[in-house]
């Protein structure tokens, strides 16, 4: 269901945010979505990395693990900042499902490979939906979410750094015959 912005400021007068209407219910729209997507990332890094095997489990575990907490502390603050502008946020795990654009993975087995290139796959994702936020922030004059979406992308870079690192290394092993 889709809220218009008059219908949002009404439900929500307290807001401190000085934001005009749209403005409020395009960024907080856009915070909904990506709290989801931050969500369902980290059920799939919390996942992956409870069902972690092979020779580099401990490492593999650990580094999940890493990114799990660091994901998961990105969920407050988005949905801390949707409601300051004066939005909504999501209310339930069905909400989370309706409102999510990442892919889960129910399957009973993945291999660690696969694992980690679809950890950088949905982090990259989240990452571009991060950058583009940021873009409607600064044309809704959002400066306070812009500022922490860029900390949240320097997060995600992280992750999408090192696992990229060990995804590229472990394609260049299988190619050279050293796996």
């Amino acid at each position: 269901m889709k809220i218009n912005s008059a219908t949002q400021m009404k439900n929500f007068p307290e807001a401190a945010s000085e934001l005009g209407g749209d403005a409020v219910a395009e960024i907080s729209d856009a915070l909904r979505k990506a709290l989801a997507d931050v969500f369902a990332l980290y059920l799939k890094t919390k996942n992956f990395h409870w069902h972690m095997s092979g020779k580099h489990f401990r490492d593999y575990h650990l580094l999940l693990d890493e990114h799990g907490n660091q994901i998961f502390a990105m969920t407050y603050n988005i949905a801390e900042r949707a409601r300051k502008i004066g939005g909504t946020t999501l209310h339930s795990i069905s909400d989370i499902s309706r409102h999510q654009r990442l892919k889960d993975n129910n399957a009973a087995f993945v291999t660690p490979e696969d694992m980690l290139a679809e950890l950088r796959a949905d982090n990259q994702d989240v990452t571009r939906s991060l950058r583009s936020i940021h873009e409607l922030c600064e044309r809704g004059g959002d400066v306070a979410t812009a500022g922490l979406i860029e900390n949240w992308i320097d997060d995600s870079e992280r992750s999408n750094w090192f696992l990229s690192k060990i995804v590229t290394e472990r394609l260049a092993a299988v190619e050279d015959g050293n796996t």
